[in-house]
């Protein structure tokens, strides 16, 4: 059997893959998406995006898209509420509307890029379990089910543990010291209305020393919730998170001094509460060109997520690749010279600013270091 090829191979089809792949489209480009999950609808998408001026934004430009975005924005997504553990409002920064920052559905963000690809583009259940050079270039990449495929280009956007970086880097990502419990309030206002008065119409940051509960509502009328908590990376092990109520007694353990309020959040969720650990890439992640394959988005500089950047330089990433492959036409290792110069200050910049929001956040004096923050925006 012939191996199949694809001239140009982009691994993962997230925000950043799908980016890219559009703006290549736009600009005549083909290009091979090649995805692990089995459909578009095997697995929910995360929550709400804020996506800014300055990057998100700017890439939905790029990629013809941009209208379309704005009738996925949530009216009253942009407000921003900090509280102390005893429930108290501190800040209570509603949405005006001259916001830069609209907030949207990820998944609907997901599903307007995928709808704007030709049908095909995206190749479902292909998830990747290596990659080597060839010679020119050129990269050969297998599959879990033992096809094989070689490509001119790839591009490794293929998130956090992604397994096409160890062709440019022996980095690995590191955890940060914090951890998630997941928690969804569905319905809020109908079955969970005091939450609801909580979190109001956007974000809302209840914090203190070492944890504090991150928040938002949802356009579908419900809150998601992240709990977090400055604790070891085995801190989890003990609890059964298959066992809703025994996740809630370790989880709100933590919480025992805090608002009954703001207890509520994890203590009337109605589904399983999920543990997520925080991980980061050295701030200034970077590596030497190599012929024929580049990274975006988390693949190239995963970090926390306390500047709300991930997805906004994912897409960003995934435009400017794109327009620095359509003028060097011909010439692909310019282009991915080009895109990298930018990449590496941009990535090095925002992830140092992620991590020193996570000491603000979660600092001794929380939340007093947020409001400090706000107040120097002018928010």
């Amino acid at each position: 059997m012939t191996t199949p090829h694809h001239p140009l191979a982009i691994i993962g089809g997230g925000l950043g893959g799908l980016t890219l792949a559009r703006v290549l489209h736009v600009n005549g480009v083909e290009a091979a998406v090649l995805d692990l999950d089995a459909s578009p609808a095997a697995r929910t998408q995360g929550g709400m995006l804020d996506i800014h001026e300055d990057s998100g934004q700017p890439a939905l430009r790029a990629a013809g898209l941009y209208e379309e975005f704005r009738a996925l924005v949530n009216p009253g997504g942009e407000s921003t509420r900090v509280l102390d553990k005893a429930g108290t409002v501190l800040l209570d920064d509603p949405d005006d509307g001259t916001g830069g920052r609209p907030e949207v559905d990820r998944g609907q963000l997901r599903d307007l890029l995928l709808g704007s690809l030709p049908e095909g583009t995206v190749r479902w259940g292909a998830k990747v379990t290596g990659a080597r050079p060839l010679d020119g270039g050129r990269h050969e990449v297998t599959l879990t089910d033992g096809t094989s495929f070689t490509t001119d280009l790839l591009i490794g956007a293929d998130g956090a543990w992604s397994r096409v970086r160890p062709l440019l880097s022996a980095a690995k990502p590191a955890y940060t010291g914090i951890s998630f419990v997941e928690v969804d309030l569905p319905d809020a206002d109908l079955r969970h209305p005091v939450s609801a008065e909580v979190v109001g119409g956007g974000m809302m940051m209840a914090l203190g020393a070492g944890k504090g509960f991150l928040a938002h509502r949802e356009t579908d009328g419900s809150l998601h919730i992240y709990v977090a908590l400055a604790v070891p990376e085995d801190a989890f092990d003990g609890v059964d998170f298959t066992d809703t109520e025994a996740a809630k007694a370790y989880t709100l353990g933590h919480f025992a001094d805090w608002d009954k309020s703001l207890r509520a959040l994890v203590a009337d969720a109605d589904g399983p509460l999920t543990p997520r650990h925080i991980h980061a890439l050295p701030i200034g992640h970077r590596w030497e060109r190599v012929p024929g394959v580049t990274l975006l988005g988390d693949a190239a500089h995963l970090m926390s997520p306390f500047a709300g950047v991930g997805a906004n330089l994912a897409m960003l990433d995934g435009a400017e690749l794109g327009e620095a492959l359509a003028a060097h036409p011909g010439d692909t290792e310019a282009a991915l010279a080009a895109y990298e110069a930018k990449l590496f200050p941009r990535g090095e910049e925002s992830a140092a600013e992620s991590a020193a929001n996570g000491v603000l956040m979660f600092g001794e004096d929380a939340p007093q270091g947020m409001l400090d923050f706000f107040a120097g925006m002018g928010g």
